[in-house]
């Protein structure tokens, strides 16, 4: 099993998932000749060719809009979005269409669409090169959004993704294009979309993130990054909160959905017991976080008090 970064590992999804499938092709602005703006794509044209890696023109409506009418007569494209920023000038193919159609047509139709986009901070990029508009796409029936955290987990997420036969947002963090590597079989197993993991126990808090933040949680508490990813535990669906509940009720730790940005877990609850979601949202804008502690509050008896952390507002320009 060779290292590799997760750049290198979604490559090799999409090598692997194109070989297997005569009918997988990928679609962006940049893809084919340049390989990507992070090089995700490179060399899928020269292996493919321009029929099935194909360089669109700078219209992210265009390419949705395209890969629907491709997924309706049985293709399965690879929408690539070079940054999460600018996909709200394709929101509408993605919640009128690609998210309906299932709907629409009663079951006649799927769309077996991957939308591939980097998002999050954390690499010094301007505005639009660093959102995190996640909460979007976990607000919209019809599709499935999902986040890899290393890797490894990144080449088997994907490959599920372009499997599946409905719309996947693919939310890829940028931040971890290049931070670790981890050893990567060459076996073209994929991973379940639907089922979070729990990668350390403990007796204090319960910690509920996602992403980026996963490293940056595993090493504030202490255990080493790589480890405790490969032998994190596939543990129940991700919507059904009674794995929470029970997590919390039992004052067990850590349990980990995956995410970004990171406060000292010390600083934050030191002797607490209950549960913590680590969030990127701004102070005025919870999303995802908040529908976690919602559903929390709402069970009979939640353990523990619920205590969101999330980065602070910008600051204002005078």
């Amino acid at each position: 099993m060779a290292k590799q970064n997760m750049v290198k590992a979604l490559n090799q999804a999409l090598f692997q998932e194109m070989e297997r499938d005569g009918d997988v092709l990928v679609l962006g602005e940049d893809v084919g000749v340049d390989g990507g703006v992070f090089r995700v794509t490179d060399d899928l044209q020269r292996t493919f060719g321009s029929q099935r890696v194909i360089d669109s023109p700078l219209a992210e409506a265009a390419i949705i809009g395209t890969a629907v009418g491709m997924a309706l007569y049985g293709l399965k494209p690879i929408c690539e979005i070079q940054f999460s920023g600018f996909a709200f000038q394709c929101f509408h193919q993605i919640e009128n269409h690609c998210a309906r159609y299932r709907m629409r047509s009663q079951g006649r139709f799927h769309i077996p669409i991957v939308i591939r986009m980097p998002y999050g901070g954390g690499v010094r990029a301007l505005e639009h090169h660093s959102e995190s508009e996640e909460q979007f796409y976990a607000h919209i029936p019809g599709l499935k959004m999902v986040i890899p955290s290393g890797p490894r987990n990144a080449r088997a997420l994907l490959a599920a993704a372009i499997r599946d036969p409905d719309p996947v947002i693919f939310l890829e963090p940028a931040r971890l294009y290049r931070l670790v590597k981890q050893e990567i079989a060459d076996d073209g197993q994929a991973l379940p979309l639907d089922v979070c993991y729990r990668l350390r126990e403990g007796s204090d808090v319960t910690v509920v993130t996602w992403g980026a933040m996963v490293t940056e949680t595993l090493r504030a508490l202490g255990h080493d990054v790589l480890t405790a990813q490969d032998d994190g535990r596939a543990n129940q669906r991700i919507a059904d909160t009674d794995v929470l509940v029970r997590a919390t009720a039992l004052d067990r730790a850590v349990l980990t959905n995956n995410r970004k940005h990171f406060h000292r877990l010390h600083r934050i609850a030191p002797n607490h017991a209950g549960i913590v979601t680590y969030t990127d949202d701004h102070k005025q804008r919870p999303a995802i976080a908040a529908r976690i502690d919602a559903a929390l509050a709402a069970t009979p008896s939640p353990a523990g008090q619920l205590i969101r952390v999330v980065r602070p507002n910008p600051p204002q320009v005078p």
